[in-house]
């Protein structure tokens, strides 16, 4: 529960700063198992389009967050795990 609640908390700041910034920076990078569905930023193999994600934490999708960031995410990873 901790786990989940501490992820909630990581990507809800993430997705503030990202909606502030309104486009990515260069010191941004992918996140892939942290997105929320519906809140992708690109599409996967899986779906076409960013906010098309159909389940929490997708290995497969991702979301752009301030570089060095996604690794201290539990759940976090820079590559899409098979």
């Amino acid at each position: 529960m901790t786990n989940k609640i501490l992820v909630a908390s990581a990507l809800a700041a993430v997705m503030s700063m990202s909606a502030a910034a309104g486009t990515q920076a260069a010191d941004n990078e992918k996140c892939y198992g942290i997105a929320k569905a519906g809140k992708n930023d690109c599409q996967t193999a899986t779906h076409s389009c960013a906010g098309t994600s159909t389940a929490d934490a997708d290995t497969a999708s991702w979301v752009y967050v301030p570089a060095g960031t996604c690794e201290k995410i539990v759940g976090g990873s820079l590559e899409p795990k098979a």
